[in-house]
């Protein structure tokens, strides 16, 4: 098990929110030896609860001191009303994990409103994978531990697209129509790292925008999506309005995407790179509790910068290109961000070794940068 950057509250109890296959309870085994835990994937655990939360209770012996886990409540968000319950009576401490934030954003998750911290755990970063980090394998198979760690990722990826993405919304009953839900995981794909077209996808899938509006909203509330909205701050320029669109994982995206000879391998493996990028970040971000919030910035003349980091710490952009030069036009786009935003901080990441500075861009290596991400952040 690699060692993760993340580490739990000393004595709060705590939401640890996540998709699936992170290494959520893995992570909790290691951190928190001797705790009881309850899994709610387990059926017979599950339905006992289920059927009467105050069971928790009664399971928790008298005058344990230890910390209790509650593994994916969000299948069973009444149980929130008793965890509330026992954190008041009993001064017991719980750390309280979730793959998907859609039914405890609906019912209960305010009760515990100042009694629990809200952590997030993300695929494993190259700063945890210190020496086993490569750049090829992490833009193929993404960071997920099994598959960082498996002999046949590729297959493993296959199966968590299939056997989760698909099956665990139709087990929720997150969506009706199971056969355009997985139409619309492959349309989205198509999406990845662009500007997001309702329309287009709707059209793609053959069902409503309204329809597909819910779709990515669903992939949100699971964690596996995220949608990256403009940096519109002082705006001086015209902005596109639209976000855009990635999988939380360079992996999981590549087993979702379908290939076709019509496809630009350069444009599969760009988006990739983007998508290392920006788990890379959230996971920094998180784990350091550095509160920057993410965008990008496109303006209506088709100036674009990737990714905008913007917080108390200062204001950062980074451009990705999956290249091995630097042309002059590549730095086109932060030279106007700068000259808009005269205090902050631009960089170019490129797959060459050089590293230097051109007029207010340092160009970076990727791989020294997400090597070494703190010092840029």
């Amino acid at each position: 098990m690699y060692a993760r950057l993340l580490h739990p509250p000393k004595q709060q109890s705590f939401f640890l929110f996540g998709p699936r296959g992170v290494g959520k309870t893995a992570w909790l085994h290691d951190q928190l030896p001797g705790a009881l835990f309850f899994d709610l994937l387990d059926y017979q655990i599950y339905t006992e609860l289920l059927a009467n939360p105050t069971r928790l209770g009664e399971r928790i012996p008298h005058g344990y001191k230890g910390w209790v886990v509650v593994d994916e409540v969000q299948r069973a968000p009444e149980l929130l009303d008793e965890v509330h319950r026992l954190i008041e009576s009993r001064r017991l401490r719980f750390a309280l994990t979730g793959s998907s934030a859609r039914k405890l954003r609906r019912r209960g998750v305010n009760l515990l409103a100042g009694r629990a911290l809200t952590c997030h755990m993300h695929p494993l970063t190259a700063l945890e994978l210190g020496k086993d980090f490569n750049l090829e394998r992490a833009l193929r198979y993404g960071g997920l531990p099994l598959a960082c760690t498996s002999t046949k990722p590729a297959t493993y990826l296959k199966s968590y697209a299939a056997t989760y993405l698909r099956e665990e919304v139709q087990q929720e009953g997150f969506a009706r129509n199971i056969g355009a839900f997985s139409r619309f995981l492959e349309a989205a794909s198509f999406s990845q790292g662009g500007l997001l077209n309702m329309a287009a996808v709707a059209r793609e899938c053959a069902v409503s925008a309204k329809v597909v509006e819910d779709y990515f909203s669903i992939l949100e509330d699971l964690l596996i999506a995220i949608r990256l909205p403009v940096f519109v701050k002082r705006a001086k320029r015209r902005l596109i309005t639209h976000p855009k669109f990635y999988y939380f994982d360079a992996g999981v995206f590549q087993a979702i995407r379908p290939r076709g000879p019509l496809d630009a391998p350069e444009e599969i493996h760009g988006a990739a790179l983007e998508t290392l990028f920006l788990q890379e970040v959230r996971a920094i971000n998180d784990y350091k509790d550095l509160g920057y919030r993410l965008h990008y910035w496109r303006t209506a003349a088709g100036d674009e910068v990737d990714f905008v980091l913007y917080g108390e710490r200062g204001l950062r952009a980074f451009e990705i290109k999956m290249s091995q030069n630097v042309r002059p036009d590549d730095l086109s786009a932060l030279r106007r961000f700068r000259e808009d935003f005269k205090e902050a901080k631009t960089f170019l990441l490129y797959l060459g070794h050089r590293r230097w500075h051109d007029r207010g861009v340092e160009i970076v290596p990727f791989v020294d940068c997400v090597t070494n991400l703190n010092q840029w952040l």
